[in-house]
């Protein structure tokens, strides 16, 4: 799942002629198997460029920074290529067959299809190719269960752990879980398969919890939502989860205004969480609340790394230089340290060289990052702590919780850990029922 945005703009046309002249440099033809090849399947043309200019940015300054301050992985040159999905599943699929036997003989280890489209067109493709493919907060819930989709890692946090961080954040606010009983929280949401992602995993925690839990569909693309804002006036909610995305989102946030309901008690899932979800909505996101596993901000170390090494000498492929910092820029960071340490993790093992798929899903399922590996990537507090596993595909679960004071985010939470244990029972029974519908025999993963 991608943010979007309202039109394509000639700016992002001649951004996407930049990326392709600026790969051309950086990955000139001959034999690279001594290198990395870390493919980015972009969006810079089409419905959601906007958002994906600044995501390739963070993305691309940081392989610059490793491979010019840092030497490469453990001496090991990362190579990249952008191919262009314009966020579709049939464009997404092409990008994934020219990439997937890597780029002038340097592999592939994991492959970020960044489109809910793509993600779900390619989940079979991947497996058969054994090539990981990795969704950062989107793509299949339930392929965290690793022991039926063994290539496929959901990564960070899914919709089921942002639903249930959801709670645990306002059972915080209210003064604890006790205090739920009776509370109404709704949940406005964009009617789509994305949207209605979230609709048992908040079923059981009401059940759990004793709260009332209503859910208003928003239906796409979201323009108009007089009727579904008079239903919360009438339910009068104590909180709302906002699961929109795109124009639906500040058009929410517009709307809640008209209607009476606080900004301070809305908080947006991880998909409303930017900018651009609330600059538009102009005064009335003020106090807006969202849920992030990136948050907002330059004052994290690996920013001062970047702005020293890459921005200030003028090799950034940001255009703007006010976007550094943002949810989408800080989005791709996270992208980009997860490939890095997947290559990482796998040097520990296999040695330090380029790494292909098939080790590079052996390193996903034992993908650790602590404290301390955060903070000498210059990542602490910018990316949660993982732990995966053969049966885990997601191995976080966490998010943080930051508020829009009227032209910046303001981080108001550290990480706020979802109940996973409660959730997996839902989780093991969705990836069972798939396995039944494909004829799959799940992995016994105990003894991995």
């Amino acid at each position: 799942m991608t943010r979007t945005l309202l039109k394509t703009t000639l700016g992002a046309m001649a951004a996407a002629l930049l990326a392709t002249a600026a790969f051309a440099a950086d990955t000139a033809p001959g034999p690279d198997s001594d290198k990395q090849f870390f493919p980015i399947a972009s969006y810079r043309v089409g419905a959601y460029a906007a958002s994906g200019v600044s995501i390739w940015a963070g993305m691309i300054d940081y392989y610059r920074y490793i491979n010019e301050v840092e030497g490469g992985i453990n001496g090991v040159p990362i190579v990249w290529q952008e191919c262009e999905t314009e966020w579709t599943a049939e464009k997404g699929i092409e990008c994934y067959e020219r990439a997937k036997n890597g780029l002038n003989g340097a592999p592939v280890a994991a492959y970020f299809p960044n489109g809910a489209p793509a993600a779900y067109a390619l989940s079979d493709r991947a497996a058969a190719d054994k090539i990981p493919l990795v969704t950062l907060a989107y793509g299949r819930t339930e392929a965290t269960d690793g022991r039926v989709f063994p290539f496929n890692f959901p990564v960070v946090v899914t919709f089921y752990s942002e639903a249930s961080a959801l709670v645990n954040y306002i059972a915080e606010r209210e003064g604890g879980f006790d205090k739920l009983k009776g509370k109404k929280i709704a949940t406005v949401y964009h009617d789509s398969a994305y949207g209605r992602e979230t609709l048992d995993p908040l079923a059981l925690l009401a059940e759990k919890y004793g709260f009332e839990n209503i859910q208003i569909p928003v239906p796409d693309p979201g323009s108009e939502q007089n009727s579904q804002w008079r239903q919360v006036r009438e339910e009068k909610p104590d909180w709302i989860f906002l699961r929109t995305w795109g124009v639906s989102t500040p058009v929410a946030i517009k709307t809640a205004q008209r209607f009476g309901f606080p900004a301070d008690h809305i908080v947006g899932d991880v998909w409303a969480s930017s900018e651009d979800d609330v600059i538009p909505a102009g005064e009335a996101a003020k106090g807006y609340l969202a849920l992030t596993p990136y948050p907002a901000g330059t004052d994290f170390e690996i920013h001062k790394r970047l702005k020293e090494n890459i921005l200030d000498k003028g090799k950034s492929d940001l255009r703007d230089p006010k976007l550094f910092g943002s949810v989408y820029y800080n989005s791709g960071l996270t992208n980009a340290l997860l490939n890095v340490e997947i290559v990482r993790q796998a040097q520990a093992k296999f040695g330090n060289r380029p790494i292909t798929g098939e080790e590079g899903q052996w390193a996903l399922e034992h993908l650790k990052l602590d404290d301390v590996a955060l903070a000498k990537a210059g990542f602490l507090g910018l990316t949660q702590n993982l732990a995966l596993s053969p049966a885990d595909h997601e191995g976080g679960g966490a998010v943080r919780v930051q508020q829009w004071d009227g032209a910046k985010w303001n981080l108001i939470s550290d990480w706020v850990q979802a109940d996973r244990q409660t959730l997996r029972p839902l989780i093991d029974a969705k990836s069972a029922a798939y396995a039944k519908e494909n004829n799959i025999t799940p992995r016994d993963v105990a003894s991995q």
